[in-house]
């Protein structure tokens, strides 16, 4: 029988992403975080943590982070919690979703006390965290889903090539798109985001020569707006500035389809029974569904 208190610190340290963090929520000395994860390996005789900059959890690790992840679940389906109405839903999505058409979905009125940890992380990474026992649902391109989870196809995000209207005047771009946009600045939002490199394959069969990292869909949008590059910008956050006319759509009649998945634990409680459904009736109402 494994105290759950170990746990606990396991799955504090690897959210918090270090010993002084998760110490801080726990509300215990640092450590003492350090001994519950010592006292946890020595049961087990193997190592549960990698101590990295962050930690990561050991493939031992992340199948204790999983099950602890469905036991909360259980003991709030079951009405064990000491406070079931102030369970925090810790949630993985990518960042053009958190912008565009998923708040909507989690606002629970009949759920006042909930809490939401969201984790940004790029749809085609995010399913790392479900593997991690990290999180308790997650918003990702991945059709499969992983043990003990099932999965829900929500739609796909659409996308569309675009450009400040100084930008396609200042390079030209009204004729020989092709020719010249490889050699021209693209936004991208982080090394895991291939929707540009996608895009110049399709139209020009290149890889891109120039690349602004902005890890920011807020300021994806101020930039591409701002003509420090162009880059592929969700319908949902695009399309009034396309029609104002603020920006160019750099190749009508293309787009790119991202499909959008909600992964969840089979053993999930009421309240992530609730925001499933919250969340497949908002993306049926805003996402493509193809």
């Amino acid at each position: 029988m494994i105290d759950y208190r170990l746990l606990q610190a396991l799955a504090a340290v690897i959210a918090q992403q270090g010993f002084e963090k998760a110490a801080q929520q726990l509300c215990l000395t640092q450590s003492a975080i350090s001994r519950r994860i010592k006292q946890l390996e020595a049961l087990l005789g193997q190592p549960v943590l990698l101590r990295t900059t962050p930690p990561v959890a050991t493939a031992t690790g992340q199948r204790l982070l999983n099950h602890l992840q469905q036991v909360r679940q259980m003991e709030a389906a079951l009405g064990l919690t000491d406070d079931p109405e102030h369970l925090v839903v810790r949630l993985a999505t990518n960042a053009d979703s958190l912008a565009t058409w998923l708040p909507q979905a989690l606002v629970l009125p009949e759920h006042p006390g909930v809490q939401f940890d969201l984790v940004v992380e790029d749809q085609s990474v995010g399913l790392k965290r479900m593997k991690q026992g990290d999180v308790m649902a997650c918003v990702c391109d991945a059709a499969q889903p992983v043990n003990g989870g099932a999965v829900l196809y929500l739609g796909a995000l659409r996308y569309r090539a675009v450009a400040s209207r100084d930008f396609v005047k200042r390079h030209q771009l009204t004729e020989n798109l092709a020719e010249k946009i490889t050699a021209l600045p693209c936004m991208v939002f982080s090394q895991d985001d291939q929707l540009q490199h996608q895009y110049l394959q399709d139209i020009a069969g290149a890889t891109p020569q120039r690349v602004h990292l902005c890890p920011s869909s807020e300021g994806f949008v101020r930039s591409v707006l701002a003509g420090l590059g162009f880059g592929l910008l969700p319908e949902l956050q695009s399309q009034h500035l396309l029609d104002s006319g603020q920006l160019i759509d750099l190749s009508p009649g293309y787009f790119l389809d991202t499909p959008l998945y909600w992964h969840y634990w089979q053993s999930e409680s009421p309240l992530l029974q609730l925001l499933r459904q919250r969340v497949e009736l908002t993306a049926r109402a805003n996402l493509v569904q193809v």
